[in-house]
C-alpha cells in the first residue's frame, strides 16, 4: 500500500460544501487537516457546521461523541496559503474556473514541498490544463469526490497526460484507506460518471419528447422495472434542471458536439421558464404546497379475468398463437411480420421488479391482453402498456448506458470494472452498465442500438465498436 500515513497533514482549499466534506473525511481517517478559504471566517464556519453534523450522528447513535470531537479537533482553519506549507497532500475544491485554479496551483508550488501531492476536486475541467504550466505537473491529479463527500463512496482518481502513475496510485490507496471506493480515470470531459450517466437523463427526455409516456410513468418504470432508486425526472428536479442541462451542454461541447451527448431542448425550455426543480418549486413536477405528484396508471384487467397460463415472464414463448418475448429493439409490428404471428413485446426488468412495460402488435385480441395483464398482476408486476416503440423504455436506456460504458472503455478513459464501480457508487445505479449489459446479453443490447439507429436515423444511437466486437463473440 502507498496510502499516506495518517500522521501526514492534508490541506483543503475551499470551505464550501465539498471542501468541508473532504476535510471531514480526511480528519475522520486520522489526518491533521488545514482548511483554507479566501473568504474571512469561512473555514471557521465550516468547522462549526461539520461539528453540528457530527453531533446529529452522535444523537442517532452512529458515532461516539469522543470520535466526533476528535474529528473536528483535527481540523484547523488556515489564515493564508502560506500556512499550508507543511501539507503532504493538498486538495483544491474552489470555483470551477480554469484560470483561477491555475493561478492557485502556481502559488502553491512556491509554498509546499516539492514532493507534496497537488490534487483538484474538479468535476468538469481538464486536469491536464490545470497542471500544464506548473514546474512539476507530474504531481498533479484529480481527486474527485461526490456530494456529500462524507456519505458518497466514490472517488475518481483522474490522471492527466503528465501525472506520475505513482502519484495516482498513492491517491487511489489513500482514498481506499479513507473508506472510499476509488477508481482510476483518464482526464477526459466528464471523467467516468458525468460522461457515462448522460443517457440516463437523455433517453428519458427523448422518450418524453417523443410522447411515449409522461415523466411520472417513465420514472415509475425506471424504478419499478429498472431497479433505480430515483427516476430520471425526479433526479433532474433534485439536481436542478439548470445544473443538469449545463453539465449536458458542457459534455456535448467538450466532445465537439458528438450527437451522443446532445442536450434536450425540452429541458432548456424548463430552464428558460425558471422551472429548475425542487429549489424553484417547480420542474418536471410541481413542488408547491399541497401539490399532488402525478401517479402512474397501470393497466387493470377486468374483474374475473383468468390469468394467462402457459408461459413465464422473461421467457420467449408462443401462447395461443401469440409470441410473448422481451424486446430486442425492433418494433412489435416488425417482429410480428418476421414471425408471421402477432406478438407482445415486454421491456427489460431487473430482479425484484414490481412493474413492467409492454407493447402489442396488431392481431392480439383485447381479451388476450387482459389475461396477460392479469398474469403479470398474479406475478406481482404492475403492467404499463406503451406505444409500439423501438427499445421501449428501460431496455433502451440501459442499452445506451452500456454503449457509453463500452465506448469509454474503448477510449481508455477507464477499464470496465472501474466504470461499473463508478456508476454504482457515484450515482447509485443498481448495477454497472457493462455488467448489466452482459446479463441482458450483448447481442440484444447491440440489436436495440442498431434498431434505434435504423429507425430514427439519429447517429446518437451508433453502437460502440467495442460493444459490437465483443457482442460478435457473446
Amino acid at each position: 500500500m502507498t496510502a499516506l500515513n495518517p500522521s501526514k497533514t492534508v490541506a483543503i482549499i475551499g470551505a464550501g460544501t465539498m471542501g468541508a466534506g473532504i476535510a471531514q473525511v480526511a480528519a475522520a481517517a486520522g489526518h491533521p487537516v488545514l482548511l483554507y478559504d479566501v473568504s474571512d471566517g469561512a473555514s471557521h464556519a465550516a468547522i462549526v457546521k461539520i461539528g453540528k453534523g457530527l453531533e446529529r450522528l452522535v444523537e442517532r447513535g452512529k458515532i461516539a461523541r469522543e470520535e466526533a470531537q476528535a474529528i473536528t479537533g483535527r481540523i484547523t482553519p488556515a489564515n493564508d496559503l502560506e500556512a499550508l506549507s507543511e501539507a503532504t497532500l493538498v486538495v483544491e475544491a474552489i470555483v470551477e474556473n480554469l484560470e483561477v485554479k491555475k493561478d492557485l496551483f502556481a502559488k502553491l508550488e512556491d509554498i509546499v514541498a516539492e514532493d507534496a501531492i497537488l490534487s483538484t476536486n474538479t468535476s468538469s475541467i481538464s486536469v491536464t490544463s490545470i497542471a500544464r504550466d506548473l514546474r512539476f505537473p507530474a504531481r498533479v491529479a484529480g481527486l474527485h469526490f461526490f456530494n456529500p463527500a462524507p456519505v458518497m463512496k466514490l472517488v475518481e482518481i483522474v490522471s492527466s497526460q503528465m501525472t506520475n502513475p505513482a502519484i495516482a496510485e498513492t491517491l487511489f490507496d489513500t482514498a481506499t484507506e479513507w473508506g472510499k471506493i476509488a477508481v482510476h480515470a483518464r482526464s477526459t470531459p466528464g471523467f467516468i460518471v458525468n460522461r457515462v450517466a448522460r443517457p440516463f437523463y437523455a433517453e428519458a427526455l427523448r422518450l418524453y419528447e417523443e410522447q411515449v409516456a409522461d415523466p411520472a410513468t417513465l420514472d415509475a418504470l425506471m424504478k419499478g422495472a429498472g431497479g433505480y432508486r430515483m427516476g430520471p425526472f425526479e433526479l433532474m428536479d433534485l439536481i436542478g434542471n439548470d445544473v443538469n442541462y449545463a453539465v449536458s451542454l458542457s459534455v456535448f461541447n467538450s466532445y465537439y458536439q458528438d450527437p451522443r451527448f446532445r442536450p434536450s431542448l425540452l429541458q432548456l425550455e424548463l430552464v428558460n421558464a425558471g422551472y429548475l426543480g425542487r429549489k424553484s418549486g417547480r420542474g418536471f413536477y410541481d413542488y408547491s404546497e399541497g401539490a399532488e405528484k402525478p401517479a402512474t396508471q397501470p393497466e387493470i384487467a377486468p374483474v374475473g379475468t383468468t390469468p394467462l397460463g402457459g408461459f413465464s415472464i422473461g421467457t420467449d414463448t408462443e401462447v395461443e398463437g401469440v409470441q410473448i418475448t422481451m424486446s430486442d429493439g425492433r418494433m412489435a409490428s416488425e417482429v410480428a411480420q418476421d414471425l408471421g404471428r402477432p406478438v407482445i413485446l415486454h421491456d427489460y426488468f431487473a430482479e425484484g421488479a414490481t412493474m413492467l412495460g409492454f407493447t402489442v402488435s396488431d392481431g392480439v385480441p383485447d381479451s388476450f391482453v387482459a389475461r396477460f395483464v392479469a398474469k403479470l398482476s398474479e406475478d406481482g408486476l404492475a403492467a404499463v402498456r406503451l406505444p409500439d416503440w423501438p427499445g421501449l423504455v428501460v431496455l433502451r436506456t440501459v442499452s445506451m448506458l452500456a454503449n457509453e460504458g463500452f465506448e469509454a472503455s474503448l477510449q481508455g478513459v477507464a477499464n470496465e470494472t472501474d466504470i461499473d464501480l463508478a456508476m454504482r457508487y457515484g450515482v447509485n445505479h443498481p448495477q454497472g452498465p457493462v455488467g448489466r449489459a452482459r446479463e441482458i446479453g450483448l447481442s440484444r443490447v447491440l440489436s436495440v442500438l442498431d434498431s434505434l439507429l435504423r429507425l430514427t436515423g439519429d447517429p446518437r444511437y451508433r453502437a460502440s465498436f467495442a460493444l459490437r466486437k465483443i457482442a460478435q463473440h457473446d
